[in-house]
C-alpha cells in the first residue's frame, strides 16, 4: 500500500514526531510510506524519517503565503500516485481535499486520511472555516483524543472519526534511561536535586509564562528542585525575558532544541505540562514509558489519560495551583515512587506497532468502502 504523508514542516513538533514513529513501523505493517513537507527551514526530523526507510520530499518554501507550494505538491502527490494520502496540517487539508476530487492529481483518487492532532477551536479562524467546509471529502478521520473529536463541530464528520492513541517505540524510549547520570552531570545537575522535566515548544499553546511563574513559586518553597525545558520557537525572546525577569537563573535551565529528548526526561525526576490546551504531546508518552510521575494541566489527551494513580492535574493558567502540585509530589519520595508504577501502567497503551496497526486497518477499511461504492 503505497501512502504519502503530507504535512507543513518536519520540525520537532508533536504531530511531525509522530510521524517519525509512523515510518519506523510503516513496512513492518505493509506500508509503502512518503513524506511531503512544506517548509525548508524546519528539516530537524528529515534525517530521522528516511533512516526509517521512508523517502522524503520538501517542497522548500519559508511560509505558506509563497504560494508555490501550491502546484509544486500537487505535482508531487500526481507523481508518486499514492493509494492514500494522509494529512496532518489543517492549513494545507484542505487545498488537497478540493483538488483530489476535482481528479487534479489524476483520474484515480486516493483515499483521504486526515488526523486532527488538534481541536478545531485552535485553528485560526480561515482554516477552521476551510477545514468546516471539506472535511467532510475526506474517506476517514482521526482524532488524537476525545476532546479533539468532540471538537468538531462538522456533525457528519464528527460522527465518523476514529480516536486513535497513537505511540512511540516504547523499548528505544526506556533505553535512555541509561543516559541518566551523564545528563544530569553535563546540566550541572546533583543528586540532591529534585527535577522536573517539561518538552515543549516556545508557542503560547504551551504558556510558558504559567510555567516560569510555577517554578518560582515551586523553587522558592523546595529550594532542591530544578526545572529543565527542552523546547524552541517563535516565542523564544519573550520567554527568555520573562526568565530573566523572575530571575530564575539555574534555577530553570532553558535548553533550546535537543535531538536527545528522551535522555533529558530519563534524567528527571518529574514532568509537567503548562498548556492552554493539547492533543496527545508525545513528550508525555515518553514521560511515562520512563516512569516519570506527571503534574501538568487537565487539558486534553492530558485529562483523559492521567491518573491519580499517575500524577497529578491542575487547571490551566494556574501557576499557584501548578506550584503547589509540583512542590507536593516533589517532596514526598513514597509518593513519587507511587505514581511512578502507575505511569508506567498507563505507558503500556502508547505502542507505535499498535498505534499503526489500527490506522493501517483505517486505510484498508477505507479502501474497501471505496472498492464497493457505487
Amino acid at each position: 500500500m503505497k501512502v504519502a504523508a503530507v504535512i507543513k514542516s518536519l520540525g520537532p513538533g508533536g504531530a511531525e514526531r509522530l510521524l517519525v514513529e509512523f515510518a519506523g513501523q510503516a513496512a513492518a505493517h505493509g506500508i509503502d510510506l512518503s513524506v511531503v513537507s512544506l517548509l525548508d527551514h524546519k528539516r530537524e526530523l528529515v534525517a530521522d524519517i528516511e533512516r526509517a526507510g521512508s523517502a522524503v520530499h520538501c517542497i522548500g518554501v519559508r511560509r505558506l503565503r509563497q504560494l508555490r507550494w501550491v502546484p509544486a505538491l500537487l505535482r508531487a502527490l500526481r507523481h508518486q500516485r499514492p493509494d492514500v494520502v494522509h494529512l496532518h496540517s489543517p492549513a494545507i487539508a484542505p487545498l488537497v481535499r478540493l483538488a483530489a476530487h476535482a481528479r487534479v492529481l489524476g483520474m484515480r483518487r486516493p483515499v483521504l486520511v486526515t488526523t486532527e492532532h488538534n481541536t478545531w477551536s485552535s485553528y485560526r479562524p480561515a482554516t477552521r472555516w476551510a477545514t468546516r467546509l471539506t472535511a467532510r471529502l475526506d474517506d476517514a478521520t482521526i482524532a488524537v483524543s476525545e476532546e479533539v473529536r468532540a471538537s468538531i463541530t462538522s456533525p457528519v464528520v464528527r460522527r465518523r472519526t476514529m480516536c486513535v492513541q497513537h505511540g512511540i517505540d516504547l523499548a528505544r524510549t526506556r533505553a535512555a534511561s541509561a543516559d541518566r547520570d551523564v545528563v544530569r552531570h553535563s546540566l550541572g545537575l546533583d543528586d540532591n536535586h529534585i527535577v522536573v522535566v517539561t518538552v515543549a515548544n516556545y508557542r503560547h499553546q504551551k504558556n510558558y509564562p504559567n510555567l516560569l511563574a510555577a517554578a518560582a513559586r515551586a523553587t522558592a518553597l523546595l529550594p532542591m528542585l530544578r526545572f529543565v525545558a527542552v523546547g524552541q520557537g517563535p516565542l523564544r525572546d519573550e520567554i527568555e525575558a520573562e526568565h530573566r525577569r523572575l530571575a530564575l537563573g539555574d534555577r530553570l535551565l532553558l535548553l533550546g532544541y535537543r535531538r536527545d529528548t528522551a535522555s533529558v526526561l530519563a534524567a528527571g525526576d518529574l514532568f509537567t505540562l503548562a498548556s492552554d490546551y493539547e492533543g496527545l504531546p508525545v513528550a508525555l508518552m515518553e514521560a511515562t514509558a520512563l516512569g516519570l510521575p506527571v503534574v501538568a494541566t487537565a487539558v486534553g489527551g492530558i485529562a483523559e489519560t492521567i491518573t491519580p494513580a499517575a500524577g497529578r492535574l491542575v487547571a490551566p493558567a494556574d501557576p499557584e495551583a501548578l506550584a503547589a502540585a509540583i512542590v507536593e509530589v516533589a517532596s514526598d519520595q513514597a509518593l513519587r515512587e507511587r505514581l511512578h508504577h502507575g505511569a508506567l501502567d498507563i505507558a503500556a497503551r502508547f505502542d507505535a506497532a499498535r498505534s499503526t496497526a489500527e490506522i493501517t486497518s483505517i486505510y484498508h477499511s477505507a479502501i474497501d468502502r471505496r472498492r464497493h461504492s457505487p
